[in-house]
């Protein structure tokens, strides 16, 4: 791969969505939400769409034995493990209130355990609250069940357990090797317990095995993401997730243990990613987009391949469905036109929860604009192309879109015609970027301060 221009690389580092949704979380609608209206979304997308595409259900399990301070997800940090069981009872409670919105047995065609550290949880806790989940349930003949681990207490046995319960992929936050920037991140896993949890998964039958590194990372150096990714390369995961380190420290405090003179300058970090993009694909990884990089005989590479790629909450997925519930605190859910997101404290989700009532807290009913302009960043994201015709969908927020494309298609990012977009090798690099400028809520209200990490 050529390196990028340096003027490029510039130009385009800005902050920007990952857009995991359109419009994004801080552009949803600042009325109150009206749960009535939220569980007849529900209930129509069930309907349309349960009996062939199945639904997905994605369960955040916030609970974690210490704290990692690069972390920008909802965690609750504590050791006593007697928290694990209120927690799945609650979660079985809003999903049993979900069962009774829906009209018929729910087809599973995705489950996807995120956290915090879901293996913070007894393998006979998560045996528990799958069995729960899956009762009275049919499982998709073509499922995807996946979860996240951490490689320093991810046993044997919460690795046999799920993939008996229907688990096969896994994914390992793994960061850095360095010490040193393990030590500062608090995040502690050696090589040797890496590799013995992968060959343990594989073993067991695992089918895709997913690494999280992260650039960008306090006293990281181009010499230690070369011994990182070294390392990488004689486990050879079959998917990686190459994520750029956001410092938001008036968002997360535990980021305060290191300040802005422990991480890499602007330049130092846009090389680390040129350096990983290099060593990554030069292993023989699939560039996918927007961090993702995937072996050829992944699902997540097929799937980019055929063009039946998906984004949702959960990042890229082979699979797609209308429907996605969202159990436990903030998590979030998607009706294809609303979406949803829980309240973001533990006991507060139990209480709401025990009183028998969804704990959503806030979400948004996409408009006719939202749905045309959601449709083509995701054509965009997942297939590198999008096509339109303004006679048959009439928007006006694309047209304007479109004109801010031009500078775009000037820099080799995309190829414009008067009804296609084109993605180029060059602007893969850029996604973000080039949806942010089909982003009309973005364009409407521009932020006064940062919502969103750099793009590069």
């Amino acid at each position: 791969m050529n390196p990028l221009p340096k003027r490029l690389i510039e130009k385009y580092n800005v902050a920007a969505p990952r857009y995991t949704s359109y419009p994004t979380v801080p552009y949803w609608s600042k009325e109150p939400f009206n749960k009535v209206q939220w569980g007849e979304a529900v209930k129509g997308a069930f309907d349309a769409t349960n009996n062939e595409d199945g639904i997905s259900l994605y369960l955040h399990l916030p609970f974690c034995e210490s704290l990692c301070t690069y972390c920008g997800c909802n965690t609750r940090i504590t050791k006593n493990h007697g928290v694990e069981e209120p927690y799945i009872n609650a979660l079985l409670k809003e999903w049993d209130m979900y069962r009774k919105i829906f009209d018929g047995k729910p087809v599973l065609r995705e489950i996807h355990l995120g956290g915090g550290t879901p293996t913070f949880f007894s393998p006979g806790n998560l045996n528990l609250l799958i069995n729960g989940i899956l009762k009275d349930s049919i499982v998709h003949p073509q499922a995807d069940f996946g979860f996240e681990g951490h490689p320093a207490n991810t046993t044997f046995e919460h690795l046999e357990t799920l993939y008996e319960l229907g688990f096969r992929r896994v994914s390992f936050g793994i960061q850095d090797f360095d010490p040193r920037v393990q030590f500062i991140i608090n995040r502690i896993q050696t090589f040797e317990q890496v590799k013995d949890v992968t060959e343990q998964a594989r073993q067991i039958g695992y089918t895709s095995v997913n690494y999280d590194l992260i650039y960008g990372l306090p006293l990281q150096t181009k010499e230690s993401l070369v011994d990182t990714i070294e390392k990488v390369s004689l486990l050879m995961p079959d998917r990686i997730a190459f994520y750029s380190y956001a410092h938001v420290p008036w968002v997360k405090p535990g980021q305060r243990r290191f300040t802005e003179e422990h991480l890499p300058s602007p330049e130092e970090k846009r090389a680390l990613y040129g350096l990983g993009h290099r060593l990554l694909t030069g292993l023989g990884y699939h560039d996918i987009g927007m961090d993702h990089f995937a072996l050829s005989t992944d699902s997540l590479y097929k799937a980019e391949r055929s063009k039946h790629l998906h984004r949702n909450f959960m990042g890229y997925t082979h699979q797609y469905t209308r429907l996605m519930v969202g159990l436990g605190v903030s998590s979030i859910s998607d009706t294809w036109d609303a979406y949803a997101q829980n309240v973001k404290k533990v006991e507060e989700y139990i209480a709401v929860v025990g009183n028998g009532e969804l704990p959503v807290v806030k979400g948004h009913f996409l408009t006719d604009e939202d749905m045309v302009i959601r449709k083509h960043i995701l054509d965009i994201m997942c297939k590198g192309e999008t096509f339109w015709d303004f006679h048959e969908e009439p928007c006006y927020a694309l047209f304007e879109g479109l004109e801010r494309m031009q500078q775009l298609a000037d820099d080799d990012l995309i190829e414009l015609s008067s009804y296609k977009l084109t993605v180029t090798p060059t602007g893969k690099r850029f996604l973000r970027n080039i949806c942010m400028a089909l982003d009309a809520r973005l364009w409407a209200d521009q932020p006064s301060t940062q919502l969103f990490s750099m793009a590069g």
